[in-house]
């Protein structure tokens, strides 16, 4: 079974107009988060997403935007798990831009 993240919480966003139908975001994310349909990228499992930006990073013409480095959801689910509130480090003032 794959890991899930709690639904939702994910911060990726897919600009199907921008999108040249490349196939590099499927090609490159590790999770199985895009696929290709009619020529364009589509999001096949949003909650799959780990946030590793490897899409965004990928993309050549800018169609897609990540938060980066897994803070947002991985925080949810910690706080889910310990019983406290979320918290990732960009709330920290460490300047880590894991929800921008």
């Amino acid at each position: 079974m794959e890991p899930r993240y709690i639904a939702n919480v994910v911060v990726l966003e897919l600009g199907a107009e921008k999108c040249i139908g490349c196939g590099m975001c499927a090609e490159v994310c590790p999770r199985g988060v895009f696929t290709l349909q009619g020529g364009k990228a589509e999001i096949a499992d949003r909650d799959a997403c780990m946030e590793c930006g490897a899409c965004a990073r990928n993309c050549p013409v800018g169609a897609i935007a990540a938060a980066v480095g897994v803070g947002c959801a991985a925080a949810v689910l910690t706080g889910r798990l310990s019983g406290t509130e979320p918290t990732c480090r960009c709330s920290d003032g460490s300047g880590d831009p894991c929800c921008e």
